[in-house]
């Protein structure tokens, strides 16, 4: 009999069935991903194993076991070194994304200062300029049919850039930006890399992966040039080290300290990764959101409502009374989260649920399979903000910032711009239809984040008086 105080080995899990050398490969489309793996955590339990071409995965659903892994970061697990050989490989600086060790803790001391709550409100003027050019586009637009994936990626471009850089790159109003496209051309190419089973890019190059080495080298340039604006503009005015007037401003502050363990470089990676992490992030999690809305008259109503009722202009404390429109945005992520899944690997050897992981083993963490089981929320497929006013969510399940020392650094930006773009659109206007292109639902589709298929979207303009 198998002794029950040892650990399990990972060659006793279940696992899905698959092919010599190319394992569950050809089941499992980059597209898709997460959609084949909560199939199977519902099928193979909490724990199981699967392969991808030669990697060995082993994955896990259970929330509990998922957060203690993620408060055993950084120096338990790391993200996987693939992701960092990508970057490495596309000449790619470190940022905090995959940043580890001393270097994430530098350059988290770092980031966090510029990412403060009370920095965001000093760049909150920034992000109402952009809510008011996008208020703009939708009026220009009248009643015709907007294209909402692309909008509202305008606007995550548009305020990151103009948050962290100081840049105002303006898509909104032109329509397209060089560097919008060459992020998304980046985001889709590290995303597709990743998760390839054999790295057939090492000994020939397909035309997508000329096409994603070119805009690396345009991201990379953009990037440069951010630094050097804001490094002339810092030596012009001794006074933006104290008050700084943007991210990239506090986060040079920040690394010219004595000590900081954080060079030109460093603060580079986290340029690049904030407008890569900054543009998909927001502006799937806002389509979603606008779509469940749609989906649940009675909701939106009230989330309109109390748009109405408490912004007559857009500014950080009208915004902070939208408590109902806070739980919209939460309970939206639980069912859409941008991240449904997070992959890392041990850096130790250790046990997970009672398996022994050795060092180096790939962990697959499935972050939405809790958080849509009736056991942690009841009649988990409904759309029901007011679970989380009446403190019947539990926020240790859904997990759409992640958890433990690795929480996403940018989740108070996240929530504010969001609450701001949907002031906007709540306030100004009323929603005529969203629709999901010749589908009945938009599907899930896994890039860099998971965002739905194309929406479109009609809008009215609201009656004078009616809010922000």
């Amino acid at each position: 009999m198998p002794d029950p105080t040892r650990p399990q080995a990972i060659a006793d899990l279940p696992a899905p069935r698959g092919l010599p050398l190319l394992g569950n490969a050809l089941q499992l489309q980059p597209a898709t991903i997460h959609l084949a793996m909560e199939r199977w955590s519902r099928e193979y339990g909490p724990m199981f194993r699967a392969r991808i071409g030669p990697r060995e995965v082993v994955v896990l659903s259970d929330s509990a076991a998922i957060t203690a892994v993620l408060r055993d970061r950084p120096d338990g697990f790391r993200r996987p070194s693939i992701t960092a050989e990508v970057s490495a490989e596309l000449g790619g600086n470190v940022g905090l994304f995959l940043a580890e060790g001393d270097v994430w803790r530098n350059q988290r001391r770092m980031v966090m200062h510029a990412f403060s709550p009370t920095a965001i409100r000093a760049y909150f003027d920034r992000m109402v300029q952009v809510a008011q050019r996008l208020e703009a586009r939708w009026h220009a637009a009248g009643e015709h049919e907007i294209d909402l994936n692309a909008d509202l990626k305008r606007y995550a471009v548009d305020v990151i850039a103009g948050l962290a850089f100081g840049a105002d790159v303006n898509t909104i109003e032109s329509g397209g930006n060089a560097i919008q496209e060459h992020v998304e051309t980046v985001l889709a190419g590290v995303a597709r890399r990743s998760l390839l089973p054999f790295r057939y890019w090492r000994w020939f190059r397909l035309p997508a992966d000329r096409r994603l080495e070119r805009s690396v080298r345009a991201v990379r340039e953009a990037t440069d040039g951010f630094i050097a604006d804001a490094r002339a503009a810092m030596a012009a005015d001794p006074a933006l080290r104290e008050q700084p007037a943007n991210m990239l401003q506090a986060m040079l502050a920040a690394a010219d300290q004595p000590d900081s363990g954080v060079d030109d470089c460093g603060v580079a990676g986290n340029v690049t990764t904030m407008l890569l992490a900054g543009e998909d992030t927001t502006s799937s999690a806002l389509a979603w959101l606008i779509w469940l809305l749609w989906q649940n008259p009675a909701v939106l109503a009230r989330v309109q409502d109390e748009v109405r009722r408490n912004v007559s202009s857009l500014t950080p404390e009208s915004i902070g009374t939208l408590d109902y429109l806070d739980a919209c945005a939460l309970e939206a992520m639980r069912l859409k989260p941008p991240a449904p899944f997070l992959p890392l690997q041990a850096l130790r050897d250790t046990t997970v649920m009672g398996v022994a992981l050795p060092k180096d083993t790939l962990l697959w963490c499935v972050l939405r399979h809790d958080s849509v089981d009736d056991k942690a929320f009841p009649d988990a497929q409904r759309f029901d903000p007011e679970r989380w006013l009446a403190g019947k969510a539990d926020k240790g399940v859904a997990l759409p910032f992640g958890a433990g020392p690795r929480m996403c650094p940018g989740r108070y930006l996240s929530l504010m711009e969001m609450k701001v773009a949907m002031a906007v659109l709540l306030g100004r206007f009323d929603i005529v239809g969203v629709r999901a292109g010749d589908r009945t639902e938009p599907a899930e589709v896994q890039g860099f984040v998971m965002g739905p298929t194309a929406l479109r979207m009609r809008l009215r303009p609201a009656q004078a008086g009616a809010g922000a």
